[in-house]
């Protein structure tokens, strides 16, 4: 008999952003293996794995902490016999974790940044440390590192990247940045992040600040938040006013970081193995990030882009100069970008690690 396994996540948000988790789901299909996904029905990776014949469980636990979302997961490994249960989300873990207890289950559940989970929390101990939890997939090395200390055994973390297919950003056109207020012959750098704490985004308006007045660069920030109030505040008083460029959410966010020299993700901590910075890689876009999580894992310094310390302003206005200052070298480094994701981070390899992890967890019962 196959493996038979139940995902629970939430795949109603934009494609491009579930789009490695939703395909590996659907490649584990087409290998041989009886899947079943827990989400919401109306939703377009909701039809599309149904077309594959997989069958779609039209709920989602709707908070972390949920009586009736116990219940639902409950009754449905209980009925479907399930050999592995997959939790891609907190109020998913939760609830499966405990729906879970009794029931000759595997519990696997998905972890896609590093820190804030500690062995002193009682609360970490519904989540991701209950003995109940069998493997706990990372999404970077530096994600299982950062968990070594908290777990009792550190055989129950493995790493598994996400995996991409160049094939998903072939029809991506480079938008016109003139429309967006960008000056013609620019050196466009984007940001793309919600605008959070730990994404550094004032240290990269420091950044821009620092650089001469004379150099050509000018910053897109696109994202949540990234055209509010705080933002503003802080441009208003900045000499980097006059090349930051702040957009809040916006559907044509690839176009736009297709259309630019190069990308940037200032984060200062917590990192995973960030999507932004994967895409604008694949789409040849020389990436800049800082070492935090698992970037140097994504991107080799001097060679697939730059990594710097994070939450140092000076750094990072340095490596846009030298991007900037280098067009020959900085384009060789975006086409570079393109081969690491096409060689290290594909989607067979994904669904090739989680069937081997599945396949062992099966034999260990």
């Amino acid at each position: 008999m196959p493996i038979k396994i139940l995902f629970v996540g939430t795949y109603a948000i934009p494609i491009h952003n579930i789009r490695p988790e939703a395909e590996m789901i659907i490649g584990l299909k087409q290998r041989g293996l009886d899947i079943e996904v827990m989400t919401q029905a109306d939703c377009y990776y909701s039809r599309r794995m149904a077309t594959f014949g997989i069958r779609v469980h039209d709920y989602t636990p709707p908070a972390k902490f949920s009586l009736q979302a116990f219940r639902v997961l409950r009754r449905t490994l209980q009925a479907g016999r399930h050999d592995i249960v997959h939790l891609f989300n907190n109020k998913a873990i939760v609830a499966g974790v405990q729906a879970a207890l009794g029931l000759p289950v595997k519990v696997v559940t998905y972890r896609g940044q590093t820190g804030n989970i500690s062995r002193y929390d009682p609360i970490a101990y519904l989540t991701h440390l209950s003995p109940r939890v069998d493997r706990i997939v990372c999404v970077a090395e530096a994600v299982r590192q950062s968990l070594l200390p908290e777990v009792r055994d550190p055989r129950k973390l493995v790493t598994i990247y996400k995996g991409h297919d160049l094939r998903w950003y072939e029809d991506i056109r480079p938008a016109r940045l003139e429309v967006l207020g960008v000056p013609a012959g620019a050196f466009v750098v984007t940001c793309v992040a919600n605008n959070r704490p730990r994404k550094g985004v004032p240290v990269l308006i420091q950044s821009v600040g620092r650089l001469p007045a004379d150099c050509p660069i000018h910053v897109i920030l696109i994202g949540a938040g990234m055209d509010g109030p705080d933002i503003q505040r802080l441009l208003a008083t900045s000499p980097a006013r006059g090349r930051v460029h702040t957009f809040g959410h916006r559907d044509d966010v690839l176009s736009i970081v297709a259309a630019s020299n190069a990308s940037i993700l200032p984060a200062i901590k917590r990192e995973g193995l960030p999507k932004t910075v994967i895409e604008a890689m694949a789409l040849s876009v020389p990436p800049i990030v800082t070492a935090t999580g698992g970037n140097p894992e994504l991107v080799v310094h001097g060679e697939s882009g730059l990594v710097v310390p994070p939450g140092d302003a000076d750094a990072l206005a340095t490596a846009m100069l030298e991007l900037s200052g280098h067009l020959a070298r900085a384009k060789a480094m975006g086409h570079r970008a393109r081969e690491r994701i096409a060689s290290n981070f594909t989607l067979e390899a994904s669904i090739t690690r989680h069937q081997s992890l599945y396949e062992q967890l099966v034999r260990e019962t």
